[in-house]
């Protein structure tokens, strides 16, 4: 992966962290995850954090330090924002929307198909090694041509590219679940940012694998996921244990990894400098990628990256847990951080050093959430042990 070049202490006057820019719908335990990201950042840069920040109240200030709840599209939109490099915002920037989604994973169904004019044809090539068989499809048309040529080989999923947490995706078997599949997505948001279809493993485990730099702070990572039901019994993203090293991808590299971390962690950084080259108009301070490791219908063993997150994402807390950890202690190497998500009311309230929410959230229910460094390996508060390794939110 591509770090970008040191720079200088603050590219602005500002002392201000922000969590901006943020959807207006963004509910309660949303908002209180980017808070607590806003607040560990502004501690680690030697600043402060507003809350409720809004830009048409500061018109005449230096720019501050963002903390946006996605990727930011565009040089234009980002430079109004005072974002011009990967210093001034704890994400980053893509050219085009559909960049920022799942769809720049895979190729198109073939070359009448339908895709945006920036579209990059030449990247599938140079992911097909790294990723899960699969296309992507800008149109319904293109869509379902590409999945009734993929059910010949087993069942398929199909997957919303804005989606995260593995919300909203379906597992198809036939045409006819194909077709009712497809019925369910929106054309508009289909032009814009793509659609998914993938292979369907069996038997997942899904790691986690990044890099981050605050300042001049560095951390490289690789790590598992978990799954957990929400309150209506869906397997959602239940949370994160990250093998953190202070520096980049040699630093994390020279650890005792195992083989399949050090697998993850090649197609990771593959995945990377291949988008990076097709679209070296993206830049971002934050970058993690989700790599599976399954079986196809036939048994076979099958490993490729799942999709890319420019943007604080769920593994976020953990990452600047350990970034705390580090500027606390300058001879610590190395750490093992993690974030979790649990459901329902029957889950007790976690340690206050850890806890980020612990209530009734509108959006999804009663949650609780919370993120740490870990004193034992794949241990959390409460001393219950976090099922780490096994997630099929593919």
């Amino acid at each position: 992966m591509k770090p970008y070049p040191s720079p200088s202490d603050s590219n602005s006057e500002s002392d201000l962290v922000v969590a901006y820019p943020r959807r207006a719908n963004a509910s309660e335990h949303e908002v209180a995850s980017r808070e607590a990201m806003a607040v560990r950042l502004a501690a680690l840069l030697g600043r402060r954090f507003e809350p409720d920040y809004r830009p048409s109240r500061r018109r005449d200030e230096p720019p501050p330090y963002y903390v946006p709840d996605r990727t930011i599209i565009g040089p234009v939109r980002a430079a109004r924002l005072g974002i011009t490099r990967a210093a001034d915002l704890y994400g980053g920037v893509a050219p085009y929307s559909f960049v920022s989604g799942k769809a720049i994973t895979h190729g198109l169904i073939g070359p009448q198909a339908k895709a945006p004019k920036a579209w990059v044809g030449d990247l599938a090539d140079a992911l097909r090694k790294v990723v899960l068989a699969g296309y992507s499809a800008f149109t319904l048309a293109d869509a379902e041509a590409a999945g009734m040529r993929m059910l010949q080989d087993g069942p398929l999923r199909v997957k919303p590219t804005d989606a995260t947490a593995g919300r909203g995706q379906v597992v198809v078997r036939n045409a006819e679940e194909l077709r009712a599949a497809l019925a369910q997505q929106s054309p508009y948001a289909m032009r814009r940012l793509g659609l998914v279809l993938e292979e369907d493993l069996e038997d997942v485990s899904t790691y986690s694998v990044g890099w981050a730099r605050v300042g001049k702070m560095e951390i490289a990572y690789v790590g598992t996921q978990s799954l957990t039901p929400d309150n209506q019994g869906i397997a959602v993203y239940g949370g994160s244990v990250l093998r953190v090293a202070r520096g980049g991808f040699d630093d994390l590299r020279a650890l005792d990894l195992t083989d399949p971390e050090r697998q993850a962690v090649a197609m990771a950084c593959h995945y990377d400098t291949a988008v990076s080259t097709a679209y070296p108009q993206l830049f971002a301070s934050r970058r993690n990628y989700d790599v599976a490791f399954g079986t196809n219908r036939a048994g076979q063993a099958r490993a490729g990256v799942l999709e890319q997150s420019w943007r604080a994402g769920g593994a976020s807390l953990a990452e600047l847990a350990a970034m705390q950890a580090f500027a606390l202690s300058p001879s610590l190497a190395s750490v093992r951080a993690a974030t979790r998500e649990r459901y329902g009311r029957d889950h007790a309230q976690p340690i206050p050093q850890h806890l980020i929410f612990h209530g009734v959230d509108t959006a999804v229910g009663h949650i609780s959430k919370s993120a740490g460094v870990l004193e034992e390996p794949e241990k959390l508060e409460n001393g219950e042990a976090l099922e780490a390794g096994n997630g099929r939110a593919q």
